[in-house]
Formats: C-alpha cells, sequence, structure tokens
C-alpha cells in the first residue's frame, strides 16, 4: 500500500524490485525408484567408490543396507549416486538453513520523495526518516520529480540529494550516481553495515 502521509515514503513495486521471499536451499533429489537411469556410479555411506553398476544392483545395494540410494549429480554420465539416510540428510540440511537464516535480515528498497524547492526543515526530517530505515538495513532510493518548469533547474534537485547524501555518510554508502530520467531524478543509498558485509562475503569467495 502506498502511503499517503506527509512524509511521502513509497514501499516499492513488488513487479520491480521483488517481494521479501524466502527459498529454501534444499533440492529436491531422485530417490530410490525415482531414479531413472540404467547405470549409476554408486558412491558408499561412508564416501567410498563402489564403480559403476545397473540401477537395480544399486538398489539391492541400498536396501540390504537399511538406507536410500539417492542420485546426487544427475547430470553426470552416468549419474552419481550415494548411498545415506534421505530423511537424515533433509534434517541435517533443513537444521543447516534454518542457522543461516538466523538473525539474517532481507533488506528491501524503501523511497523517499523530495520536493525541487523543498525547504531545509523537510529535508532534515526526512533524511532522520532515511536515516532509520538505513539502520535497519533496507537501502533508500531518495527521488525528486520535476513539474513544469522546475526541471529547468535540476540544480535544486541535485542539490537536496547531495545534502541528503552527505548528511547519511555515517551509516550509507552511494549507490551509483544521481540519475535523471525524463522528470525524475533520483539517488540510492546502501546501509555500509549491508556493503561492508557484501565484500566480505566476495574476499571469502575469492
Amino acid at each position: 500500500m502506498i502511503s499517503s502521509c506527509e512524509c511521502d515514503i513509497f514501499p516499492p513495486n513488488d513487479s520491480l524490485y521483488g517481494k521479501e521471499v524466502r527459498k529454501d536451499i534444499i533440492k529436491e533429489l531422485r530417490v530410490n525408484r525415482r531414479i531413472r537411469a540404467k547405470e549409476v556410479r554408486l558412491i558408499g555411506e561412508t564416501g567410498e567408490q563402489l564403480g559403476i553398476l545397473p540401477l537395480e544392483r544399486a538398489l539391492q545395494i541400498a536396501d540390504e543396507h537399511n538406507l536410500d540410494l539417492v542420485e546426487v549429480a544427475p547430470a553426470s554420465v552416468p549419474p552419481v549416486c550415494r548411498l545415506l539416510d534421505y530423511g537424515k540428510y533433509r534434517y541435517e540440511q533443513t537444521k543447516k538453513e534454518r542457522k543461516a537464516r538466523k538473525g539474517q535480515k532481507i533488506g528491501l528498497l524503501k523511497e523517499i520523495r523530495v520536493r525541487p524547492r523543498v525547504n531545509e526543515h523537510d529535508l532534515k526530517t526526512k533524511i532522520r526518516i532515511a536515516k532509520k530505515l538505513l539502520e535497519d538495513g533496507d537501502k533508500v532510493r531518495f527521488f525528486v520529480v520535476f513539474r513544469g518548469r522546475e526541471i529547468t533547474h535540476p540544480e535544486l534537485g541535485l542539490r537536496a540529494l547531495q545534502k541528503a547524501a552527505d548528511d547519511l555518510r555515517s551509516v550509507a554508502a552511494l549507490d551509483g550516481s544521481p540519475s535523471l530520467v525524463g522528470r525524475v531524478m533520483s539517488l540510492v543509498l546502501t546501509p555500509i553495515l549491508a556493503r561492508q558485509t557484501k565484500e566480505t562475503e566476495v574476499k571469502e569467495e575469492v
């Protein structure tokens, strides 16, 4: 719902920015009789290689060990299957997923409109609101809509956006430069904490 309050904060359109959606990291795997290959490369419960076997023989071995035959690499030729307790595997994966999400906040993009000739008091009020959103982990997009002949003075909007960016530099970093598209000038600010976390993740992957 779009807020009609004077502060002009707009939640993002779901079709543009996406809803806060949780997706399970546990992918469905083919198990036992759902496996369609005629032969498989079999890996034992402790990781030992048992060779390439007909599917029926692999199923027989799984039954003898009271385990499931799980297709873990369907794209391989032949597909790779492993002997394991599938119910226990899914339980362990669910625990890992919940642990990874514990305390995690998914930041959203919030929008704040500023008028080209905004007075200092109103601008400070919106900056305070933006600071709270940024501290909560959300991105903030300030935007200025020029009406009529206001478009001939884009420096007014740029001045307001720069003021907001300067006042919020302790909690936010610029996500690109101010941009003017049509009659709308905008600037996106990213929480510093969120950016630092992302940079740390990238460094760990390198």
